[in-house]
């Protein structure tokens, strides 16, 4: 009841309310929970209200943009908050939109000049989390990742023609079950640098990011023209700690992302930190 009272609220009021100035476009378990709530502590920043990611141009964008607009702060009160510091930036991270194959072009058509920020991290490491992460809320019934990964083709068979066909389509499968494909960044990004130009879009990946915090915190707030300040602290979130990946299939996965980190290292002009 409280969150359809805030969306009603939010609709009512959509208005006096900001549009975000940068969004984190993913990807998924690659540190953006981190960088979200780090980015969410800078005194000139201002998250959504309720999720750290509206989903809005990739599950609910049939919804309008008058209901995405009420997810964000007024514009009166974010100024008075930001005063000390500057104008108010408003964000929101959600880890689908990079992967979604509709959600980029529909952010570029509305929110053009919006800045992009992509978190990366080592594809192997990141697929194998992922499955983790579904596997525990529920969202994948596949007992190991190695039967996710061999099911992974037939789950997702003629579902980006679904979404295609029906902008309210949310694909199960597309969404929780794509691990390799998650996974294969440089088609992601070619995405999105067709939409958008490079300017407005950081890339970073989570080791270097987790090397030096606070230096890449520093580079990213750089980029979105925020004013210099750091937390004193930058801890990992949401980290799913287990069992390692046996060598065998680490062995086979990395092999298999050689060519599509190479790629991504052609389209960035340097090696990720995973390859270096």
């Amino acid at each position: 009841m409280a969150r359809a009272t805030y969306y009603r609220l939010g609709q009512a009021t959509s208005g006096l309310r900001m549009l975000p100035s940068f969004i984190v476009i993913g990807g998924q378990r690659c540190g953006t929970t981190t960088l979200f709530k780090h980015l969410a502590e800078h005194p000139q920043v201002l998250r959504p209200g309720i999720e750290k990611g509206i989903d809005y141009f990739s599950l609910h964008y049939q919804r309008g943009m008058q209901w995405y607009r009420g997810n964000f702060p007024l514009q009166r009160t974010a100024e008075l908050r930001t005063r000390e510091w500057g104008a108010p930036a408003v964000f929101e991270a959600c880890t689908y939109y990079m992967f979604h194959p509709f959600a980029i072009e529909r952010l570029a058509r509305d929110l053009p000049n919006v800045r992009l920020v992509a978190m990366l991290r080592d594809p192997v490491e990141r697929a194998f989390s992922a499955y983790k992460h579904e596997h525990a809320r529920g969202f994948d019934t596949a007992t190991t990742f190695e039967e996710a990964l061999e099911l992974e083709d037939e789950r997702l068979a003629g579902e980006v023609e679904k979404m295609a066909a029906d902008a309210g389509y949310e694909s199960h499968a597309h969404r929780h079950h794509a691990y390799l494909r998650r996974s294969q960044y440089a088609e992601q990004l070619e995405r999105v640098f067709r939409h958008f130009p490079r300017e407005q879009v950081h890339v970073l990946d989570s080791e270097t990011f987790f090397a030096d915090p606070h230096g890449e915190y520093q580079k990213v707030t750089d980029f979105l023209g925020l004013a210099r300040w750091r937390p004193e602290v930058i801890a990992q979130h949401n980290a799913r700690p287990s069992l390692p990946l046996s060598d065998a299939l680490r062995r086979r996965l990395d092999e298999h992302f050689i060519p599509h980190d190479d790629a991504l290292a052609r389209l960035l002009g340097r090696p990720p930190g995973w390859r270096r």
